[in-house]
């Protein structure tokens, strides 16, 4: 079965697909959540189980201040921080750590 296939699947039966969470996401197994799924990191294009591992890990050292403290403590390309950007995933997150004083 494809992955194509097993998407259609789960909607047939009534799951809904939320986007990968940058707090809440397995590296790399799906979370049911009520009626829906939320994906896993390594489900993202390009992001393999290393780099979705590392993610895990560093959001255990606490929430991320910025994308950039993100892609550093994590160890991710700025493709990733794009792709995630792109989906919505990183909303709430700068771009940067720096604070502005004016």
């Amino acid at each position: 079965m494809t992955v194509l296939e097993l998407a259609l699947e789960m909607c047939e039966r009534g799951y809904k697909f939320q986007k990968v969470d940058l707090y809440r996401s397995s590296a790399t197994e799906f979370i049911i959540d009520g009626d829906s799924l939320i994906p896993p990191f390594n489900a993202i294009p390009g992001l393999g189980t290393n780099a979705a591992i590392n993610i895990v890990n560093a959001r255990k050292e606490g929430e991320f201040l910025s994308k950039e403290d993100l892609q550093q403590r994590g160890r991710v390309s700025k493709t990733i921080i794009e792709y995630l950007t792109n989906h919505g995933c990183l909303d709430a997150l700068p771009d940067q750590n720096q604070l502005s004083l004016f």
